[in-house]
């Protein structure tokens, strides 16, 4: 393939992919420069169609929880992927992952295996619906479950009917979740619940243990699934599920992302009283059973259990956190830094502390033209590849661009 320019590369996709890109890989909404394509990723860096190196604070949108081509996790993935693959039926490491998946996640006792957290929330939903012979569920304004006609944030191409049984509440707001509980009433099949807020385009939240305890109450009054959609945050701020620390089990958790550090795999996995209305469904795909992604998995889960990943990014968050707070106070700069330090939302507001997108994105584009690849609206993530060094750029970077605004 003959080198081309980003800008080359973005004509020719306008003329063969529809807008040129789609879904949240569409950079049209962020900062003017950002690249569009990317030859080489490494550890922490990526490295765009023209060759400029990033530090990439998205890590991949979050799959990369140790680092781009993590060599023993893609030595395990190449060498399942030497022996067999996809094929006509599974490999024995899907019974092996599904093993150690239900090990590590404390109300897990089975596991269904997919591609992306849509269809994992999705199996979700089914199962909930099969488990109570009901069909409302409970999902929070704004909260994000994926981008199928039931859940997807953009409805050109839905009907109403698509989600006609889905019932809004407030996310941590008791009496928004038990209005939605009794409007649903007999009817009710399940609550979703994000791990915490993370929205876009506002403040995240972090759960709050009274509001889990009643979702999880009103469950079980009900018949109920509780439905904890662990895509986004899932081995980031636990090695377990993300509500385990408020003391709550729910009875289906949602994987990916993070899962296989970026090989294409998801699960839904679900506790004793859930297995059987999970052998009622029909869910399938040509690619669900693919080995090369379960070992990847596999080995990532072993790395999960055995490194202090977990501690290196929330200490890297707090080091980030606190350097950008002090770079924002000297400068006179109203910041907002909400959600777990390790998957950080960076917003700015303007002197009456009303958020300012434009300085959010002016900000944003300096970053990206010091290497720094950073989003002005969705939370970022932190790796184990990363190092305090890298931190440091990241903090003398936003220093350049703050002291130029």
């Amino acid at each position: 393939m003959t080198a081309s320019t980003i800008a080359e590369l973005e004509a020719r996709a306008k003329a063969v992919i529809p807008g040129g890109m789609y879904g949240h890989q569409s950079v049209k909404m962020v900062a003017p420069g950002t690249p569009q394509f990317f030859t080489r990723a490494d550890g922490a860096y990526l490295w765009d169609a023209e060759g400029r190196q990033y530090l990439d604070l998205m890590c991949g949108y979050g799959p990369q929880l140790f680092g781009y081509r993590n060599r023993e996790i893609d030595a395990a993935y190449c060498e399942q992927l030497s022996k067999i693959d996809t094929a006509t039926g599974p490999a024995p490491v899907m019974v092996e992952l599904a093993e150690a998946l239900t090990a590590q996640i404390s109300h897990g006792d089975w596991a269904m295996f997919c591609k992306n957290g849509t269809d994992a929330t999705t199996m979700a939903l089914m199962v909930a619906r099969a488990h109570r012979g009901a069909k409302k569920l409970l999902v929070a304004t704004g909260a994000y479950h994926g981008s199928a006609p039931w859940c997807t944030p953009m409805p050109a191409g839905t009907l109403a009917e698509d989600r006609a049984h889905m019932i809004q509440y407030t996310y941590n707001d008791i009496a928004s979740l038990e209005a939605a509980a009794e409007a649903a009433g007999e009817d009710l099949a399940g609550i979703f619940a994000s791990p915490f807020k993370h929205d876009v385009l506002v403040d995240q939240e972090l759960p709050d243990p009274a509001y889990a305890r009643r979702a999880r109450e009103l469950c079980d009054a009900a018949g109920a699934l509780l439905i904890v959609d662990d895509i986004r945050a899932g081995f980031r701020l636990a090695r377990d599920c993300s509500w385990t620390g408020l003391g709550i089990a729910p009875d289906l958790s949602c994987w990916g992302k993070a899962l296989a550090n970026g090989h294409p795999i998801s699960a839904l996995v679900g506790s004793e009283i859930a297995r059987n209305a999970a052998t009622q469904i029909y869910a399938t795909g040509s690619f669900w059973f693919s080995a090369a992604p379960m070992a990847a998995s596999l080995a990532t889960l072993k790395l999960i259990r055995e490194t202090n990943y977990l501690e290196h990014t929330e200490r890297l968050g707090e080091i980030l956190r606190t350097g950008l707070a002090e770079i924002s106070t000297e400068a006179g700069l109203n910041i907002s830094q909400t959600g777990p330090v390790q998957m950080p939302l960076i917003m700015f507001n303007d002197e009456t502390g009303a958020r300012d997108m434009g300085i959010g994105m002016q900000i944003s584009a300096g970053m990206v033209s010091r290497g720094i690849y950073f989003h002005p609206w969705h939370n970022m993530f932190l790796s184990a590849a990363m190092t305090e060094e890298d931190i440091a750029d990241v903090l003398d970077a936003a220093r350049g661009v703050i002291k130029a605004l």
